[in-house]
């Protein structure tokens, strides 16, 4: 009995450190989906990131020009990025006809898009440009104002900045985002004291842009003014988007190098958010 009795009271001694093992291997469980389920969310942004060309700023393989034009698609993103409005704003302006300058416009699109799925090279880009030409077009022949097919490009300027201003508003600024997943530092950097401060200006930097936009390009169209308001789109499209571009990765790139990946995953948390 007295055997039996101190078998009895080993195994309440062992049970507890067994129940914890258990939990603790539960709790590792858990953990690991929970690891096993964020590398989506990171490899979606990072494919869509390559998607775009914005890896070559980050593989060291290519000058920071080289890397800006592959960023931009390239000469031939920045032709099916230009020359659809150019052509619209170009043939109204010398022939006043709205039908003709949009058969022109979404011509140019649409032959963009079928030179690339004959040739088999991505055309995501291609097509995106495709369906908003379309979209303009289409609104623009309902009211018969040329000034109309601008209005598409508002929508897109005023979502986006409001995507980012949300984005800076719940302490996830989407450059902190993008940037820190293409360098491989997934979502610690947010512990970071100071790095959802300096990502959100940089944000905040990308909300002006397309702010500053409707500002411009808003009173153009409320006026009518067609041909000035397709001049200010083409001059506040690639030409803002391209420095703004580079000049959103040197920032980045020096902070990056001021913080080092260690120091960035810190697990103290930003006073600053």
């Amino acid at each position: 009995m007295a055997a039996d009795s101190g078998a009895e009271a080993r195994e309440e001694d062992v049970s507890p450190e067994r129940s914890g093992g258990d939990a603790a291997h539960d709790g590792r469980s858990e953990s690991s989906a929970d690891d096993a389920a964020a590398p989506t969310l990171r490899d979606a942004i990072a494919g869509a990131a390559r998607k775009a060309g914005l890896e070559s700023f980050t593989d060291g393989s290519s000058s920071t020009g080289a890397a800006l034009l592959a960023a931009i698609g390239g000469v031939r993103g920045i032709v099916e990025a230009v020359v659809p409005g150019f052509l619209f704003v170009a043939v109204y302006v010398i022939s006043d006809s709205l039908p003709l300058s949009l058969l022109f416009s979404v011509g140019a699109a649409v032959l963009f898009t079928v030179v690339r799925l004959i040739q088999r090279t991505p055309f995501v880009a291609a097509l995106g440009g495709l369906g908003g030409v379309v979209l303009s077009a289409v609104f623009a022949l309902m009211t018969g104002r040329a000034e109309d097919n601008f209005v598409y490009g508002f929508v897109v300027n005023g979502v986006s900045a409001s995507a980012l201003l949300l984005s800076i508003a719940i302490g996830w600024p989407l450059v902190g985002v993008i940037a820190e997943v293409l360098v491989g530092d997934g979502t610690s950097w947010r512990t970071r004291p100071g790095a959802r401060r300096f990502y959100g200006w940089v944000t905040a930097g990308w909300v002006g842009l397309f702010v500053a936009r409707l500002l411009v390009q808003v009173p153009l169209w409320a006026g009518g003014q067609v041909a000035a308001l397709g001049v200010t789109k083409l001059v506040m499209g690639l030409p803002l988007y391209a420095p703004a571009l580079v000049v959103t990765w040197l920032l980045v790139r020096a902070w990056l190098a001021r913080n080092p990946a260690g120091e960035r995953s810190n697990p103290a948390r930003d006073p600053a958010a």
